[in-house]
């Protein structure tokens, strides 16, 4: 049974998906991955989803206030044999509705070109590109989205 928990970083099972997050990124980036890494700090994240199977915990994802109208989905992630099953997308949907609970008329977003899964994932649930933005402008390997909710 699939249960959907709000929560925050410092929610252990949330971790420990980030630390595998992390080293999947890590191969994946190469050389850049210290650049993004440092931009993908944890703590004091207070809006956070994990989703659970019976008790273990298989996705999760984050978001933080980007402006007063936009909150930032970050951390995305879901373990390998996991995938194909829908759940990012269940995860994006919680996160993109507690956004609009919260009165922000949008998320933005950030990704790498090397992750043609997740930039599907994104497309399809209705975020456009956008320029890049913040500390990723001028950065190659980026590609910046936006999606007005609510």
């Amino acid at each position: 049974m699939i249960n959907i928990v709000r929560t925050d970083s410092d929610n252990k099972d949330f971790i420990t998906l980030v630390k595998q997050l992390d080293n999947f990124l890590a191969e994946l980036d190469g050389e850049e991955h210290a650049f993004y890494n440092s931009l993908n700090k944890i703590d004091k994240i207070k809006h956070v989803v994990v989703v659970y199977d019976n008790d273990k915990p298989v996705a999760c994802g984050a978001m933080r206030e980007f402006s007063k109208t936009a909150m930032e989905v970050k951390r995305m992630y879901t373990l390998p044999e996991w995938r194909g099953k829908g759940l990012a997308s269940i995860v994006l949907k919680e996160l993109e509705n507690w956004a609009a609970e919260l009165s922000y008329q949008k998320c933005v977003l950030e990704t790498g070109k090397r992750q043609p899964e997740a930039i599907g994932l994104y497309k399809k649930s209705g975020y456009q590109i956008i320029p890049n933005y913040g500390k990723y402008i001028n950065v190659e390997n980026s590609v910046c989205f936006e999606k007005a909710i609510g």
